[in-house]
């Protein structure tokens, strides 16, 4: 028969021995922490970043240059601006995407500024470009044309013509410049280079004010000049 001492005996003893086996437990773990030391990372590699170019932000894109006809460089000495003037006129380019129309407002630009010249004068350079027609038919061929100035001087008429004009109908500084030159086109045909030359003469009519910029007045015809 057990008295109650020995069941408090039984469960001291069952207490220590668990007691006992948790130690054991733990002290086991912490030997084993002790001989692998702390816990290492992870050995996979991070996910790598996106690779390719960035993005540029919604806005940030850098916007197209957009093509501008050559500009007609002022001068106040008559001949140099002549020359400025008979090169704008026949330097172009079909492939920049420009039209006939955006040369002659570059012309138009150095103008009368009075602009009782304008309308006229606007007529005289569409002589001389090609038609909005043709210019997209050129373009199929990558048409450029150049200006090479062979003579550039005082037309041998001029005097004459300024004796023979009614007071006032000449503005200060006006003077004609006749212009000989060579004219080259050049172009893809076939998928091979081709260019051709022609000699053409012009005279430009301009006016250069004591003191200020010369400016556009008229052009003769093309081949039909004041000599």
């Amino acid at each position: 028969m057990k008295t109650p001492a020995d069941s408090r005996a039984r469960r001291r003893l069952i207490t220590l021995i668990a007691t006992g086996t948790a130690l054991v437990v733990l002290v086991a773990f912490g030997v084993y922490g002790l001989l692998t030391g702390p816990a290492k990372p992870s050995s996979e590699p991070s996910p790598p970043a996106p690779s390719g170019p960035a993005v540029p932000a919604p806005g940030a894109w850098p916007t197209p240059m957009q093509p501008t006809a050559p500009v007609v460089g002022g001068s106040r000495d008559p001949q140099t601006f002549a020359g400025n003037v008979a090169l704008a006129l026949f330097t172009w380019d079909t492939t920049t995407g420009l039209m006939p129309l955006d040369y002659t407002s570059a012309l138009l630009d150095v103008g009368d500024p009075t602009g009782q010249e304008q309308a006229g004068l606007a007529a005289d350079i569409a002589t001389y470009l090609p038609t909005r027609e043709t210019w997209i038919d050129l373009r199929k061929y990558a048409t450029t044309q150049t200006l090479t100035i062979d003579s550039i001087r005082v037309a041998d008429s001029w005097a004459e013509a300024v004796d023979q004009a009614y007071p006032g109908q000449l503005p200060p500084g006006a003077v004609a410049y006749t212009i000989h030159g060579t004219r080259q086109r050049d172009g893809i045909w076939n998928g091979a280079p081709t260019s051709a030359e022609r000699e053409v003469s012009f005279t430009v009519f301009i006016a250069c004010p004591p003191g200020k910029d010369c400016y556009l007045l008229r052009l003769s015809g093309l081949d039909n000049p004041l000599e």
